[in-house]
């Protein structure tokens, strides 16, 4: 039976000694009277420890079977596996715990985790598997007196002898005390009589003592033993250092022969070629004195290696990152606001609350010399433009732009880089944006930063911290590099779709910007300036004439196939069409085709559009409309509500209906959400309490059951902002009245009839402008909010703004 240092089944050999250390600080199962027994060939294994073992499926697997979760693990002395007897067993062993069994063709691969002593009483079978009934010596920590404290500070400290002669007792002690410490003097002895090398004679004696001071005495003999024998090693290796002087010497002497040889012009090999093109790259570099001394470091160290060793290929590709950070060097912005409002109009249409704050990040840029040190976050539905207003930004001010996602990234690494210890180690994603954009000021797109995640391998949110402050970033550190980088001259922009997911102290170091969703008229106006003009070069449309869509189409599909805050479903439906035009136009031209040939002589008449798409004949290229014209429901008890959602905002028809006079009461339908449930619940209490202040009659809810639904029941839904909504709706019901035509509302309601803020202003307003609702009850809070609104959002509404129930009463009926 093997006992290799390393098990070579994943996961890694940390991660497998962290979990099963993490099972033995764990309170123990209840421990069997009767063990099977495995053979130790090496050497003994003590408790609170971790063994890879490598055994033969034939020979042991039964023995796993029947152990299933418990095994005992006992020194035999050196005799092979495959031939021990029952007496070559030592009298006592640890009781592991079979952390992981992973078969491998014939073999299989286990690790085991010790938890306490046992002894051999009495053999229940002699034969395998090897199975013995045992007693176990449990392991207890007595209370401390001075010669336990005298031990355990003896054995600690020989511990730290023995760290700089041999330093791969370093990550053995890091481990145990990650889990243990040196408050456990038991664990400590066990511990300290593992790192020796040992006799397994003398190994096993340290076992089989159960008392604690002998074992903790004999466990400093073994490791003051160790100690000598490491100071011997380390003696001997310098004596063999000294005789390798000579050599290196020679070695220099001709890497200096090399040099003088090319001084001369006489030879000049790769090596040299490589370090005077790294030297090339760093010309008109302002390389802070920190770097500049590791690339010295690094170019003297490259001298001198021999090109087919592995470090020399470390060395060169660490040199080539290096080099290839534009230390110093930057673009000169172009701060022009002009300029800068021409490129944004250009690019994007509507969006005038977001332009004006890019337009003034800008002018405070314009009056500092500079633009650094803000972070800004873009926030709104997809497909609003949050992304390309970032390149037009970068265009505008001249500077390089780089863009990469963080949706779905779990490792900090892609942020901070890899240690160069790894194979295939690389830098984070911020030296490659350096290196792509050969300046120290470019403007840097963090997409999707609301769906960054998390996994063992790190938080890569706490990692970007330290690169969105402004009163860090300046020193940033790559893992890689391991040099400080500057980043407090690059323009972060960051996009999302929502905040919940974001990390407070994360957001708290962004400037929030919020893109709300455009309206039909601006729809219509991006798709004939952006949209259009993309699919139909996609499309290999260029002639002008070959296809053209009315505005009244492109209105409809809009509103009938491209309901969404943003365009990127009406950009799919443009191009669907185009798509569709082509098949059409290939036919008609090969029809063409062969009728012109018997009349070449004569001369063709004008082109025409060959292809027209109108609100008529749009099915004809979509098929039925995915959105039939959302028809708003009027009658007793409904009453319009208006709501936000990640994709813009919406209307809700609430409804109220008594079910029947046998029992009072409250359902609620509608997937509402526990936010929801309760404003309907205080809405319900409210009414009822206040019946006669609302002049509704008191004795039709004695005996109503009343029912609440809010369509559609398919779509779940939740939020603070239906309070007024649902109170009207029951009002409407209880007074057997309608509520007037064309109004909507949004605001939540207290026990006490005071109308709280609601968020989301903007969404709302165009949700009701997109169904022509005129007139808005909204709340008296939200007053400034609705005035930041353009004009033309604005345009032709009556807004209300309420701060008790009582106003809210007066606008219904």
């Amino acid at each position: 039976m093997d006992e290799p240092s390393q098990p070579s089944a994943e996961p890694s050999p940390q991660t497998q000694t962290a979990e099963a250390l993490k099972e033995i600080a764990r309170p123990e199962d209840v421990l069997p009277n009767v063990l099977a027994l495995l053979p130790l060939e090496q050497k003994p294994f003590f408790p609170g420890q971790v063994l890879p073992l490598i055994l033969r499926t034939r020979k042991w697997g039964e023995t796993l079977r029947q152990a299933q979760r418990l095994v005992g693990v006992v020194f035999t002395g050196g005799v092979h596996p495959d031939k021990v007897q029952a007496a070559d067993f030592r009298a006592m062993g640890t009781v592991c715990k079979i952390h992981q069994i992973e078969r491998h063709g014939e073999q299989l691969h286990v690790v085991l985790a010790g938890i306490q002593r046992f002894r051999i009483e009495r053999w229940v079978s002699e034969a395998r598997p090897f199975r013995a009934q045992v007693r176990y010596f449990p392991e207890i920590n007595p209370k401390e007196t001075t010669e336990t404290k005298a031990y355990t500070t003896a054995i600690v400290n020989i511990i730290k002898e023995l760290l700089p002669l041999n330093p791969m007792y370093g990550e053995e002690l890091k481990m145990f005390l990650n889990y243990f410490g040196t408050g456990e003097p038991s664990r400590l002895a066990d511990f300290g009589a593992s790192l020796t090398t040992a006799d397994a004679a003398e190994m096993q004696e340290i076992l089989e003592t159960v008392e604690l001071l002998p074992r903790m005495e004999k466990t400093l003999v073994l490791l003051q033993k160790e100690v000598e024998v490491a100071k011997a090693q380390t003696e001997i290796r310098r004596h063999v250092e000294s005789e390798l002087n000579q050599r290196q010497r020679e070695m220099f002497l001709r890497e200096q022969l090399k040099f003088i040889q090319a001084e001369l012009g006489i030879s000049k090999d790769d090596r040299q070629t490589e370090i005077e093109a790294f030297r090339e790259k760093l010309k008109g570099c302002q390389i802070p004195p920190q770097a500049d001394q590791r690339i010295k470091q690094e170019l003297e160290k490259m001298a001198v290696l021999e090109r087919g060793s592995p470090e020399y290929t470390v060395t060169r590709n660490y040199l080539d990152w290096l080099c290839s950070v534009p230390w110093g060097v930057f673009s000169e912005d172009s701060l022009e606001l002009p300029t800068a409002r021409r490129i944004l109009d250009a690019d994007h249409e509507g969006l005038e609350e977001v332009k004006l704050r890019i337009l003034e990040f800008i002018a405070v840029g314009v009056m500092k010399g500079k633009i650094a040190g803000s972070i800004l976050l873009l926030v709104g539905p997809p497909g609003v433009g949050k992304t390309s207003l970032g390149r037009s930004v970068a265009t505008a001010l001249g500077r390089e732009f780089f863009r990469f996602s963080l949706g779905g990234m779990q490792d900090e690494a892609e942020i901070k880089g890899h240690r160069r210890t790894y194979i295939g180690a690389m830098p984070g994603k911020f030296i490659h944006a350096l290196r792509e954009c050969k300046t120290a000021n470019p403007l840097i797109m963090l997409d999707e930063i609301d769906k960054i995640g998390t996994s063992f391998r790190g938080d890569p949110a706490s990692a970007l911290l330290e690169v969105l402050d402004p009163e860090q970033n300046k020193d940033f550190l790559d893992h890689y590099l391991d040099v400080r980088v500057d980043l407090s001259n690059v323009l972060f922009i960051c996009t999302a779709n929502q905040l919940d997911s974001i990390p407070a102290a994360l957001l708290d170091r962004m400037e929030t910007v919020r893109l709300s969703g455009y309206l039909a008229a601006e729809k219509v106006a991006i798709a004939r300036k952006h949209l259009l003009p993309r699919q139909l070069t996609r499309a290999g449309l260029q002639r002008r004439g070959q296809l053209r869509i009315d505005t009244a189409a492109i209105r409809l599909i809009a509103e009938q196939y491209a309901r969404e805050a943003g365009v990127r479903k009406l950009e799919k439906m443009l191009g669907a069409i185009a798509r569709k035009a082509v098949m059409k136009l290939l036919k008609n031209g090969a029809v063409k085709k062969r009728a012109t040939k018997k009349r070449a002589t004569k001369k063709p008449a004008a082109a025409k559009p060959a292809l027209h798409v109108t609100a008529n004949n749009l099915e004809a290229y979509l098929g039925k409309p995915t959105f039939s014209p959302q028809q708003r429901i009027r009658g007793v008890g409904v009453v319009t509500g208006l709501a936000w959602t990640p994709l813009g905002g919406a209307t809700l028809d609430v409804e109220a209906s008594c079910t029947h006079h046998f029992q009072r009461g409250l359902t609620l339908t509608g997937q509402l959400g526990e936010v929801m449930k309760e404003s309907a619940e205080i809405a319900y209490s409210y009414v009822v309490g206040n019946a006669e202040k609302l002049t509704v009659k008191h004795a039709f809810f004695e005996k109503a059951m009343i029912h609440l639904h809010v369509p559609a029941g398919a779509t779940p839904k939740d939020g603070p902002s239906a309070g007024i909504t649902m109170t009207s709706a029951l009002i409407s019901l209880a007074k057997n009245k309608p509520i007037v035509k064309s109004l909507a509302m949004s605001g939540e309601i207290s026990l006490t009839g005071q109308v709280l803020a609601v968020g989301g202003i903007k969404e709302k307003v165009i949700a009701a402008r997109r169904m022509k609702i005129r007139n808005l009850l909204l709340p008296q809070v939200n007053y400034g909010d609705y005035q930041e609104l353009p004009e033309y959002v604005k345009k032709g509404l009556n807004a209300n703004f309420v701060a008790t129930y009582e106003q809210v009463l007066a606008h219904l009926f």
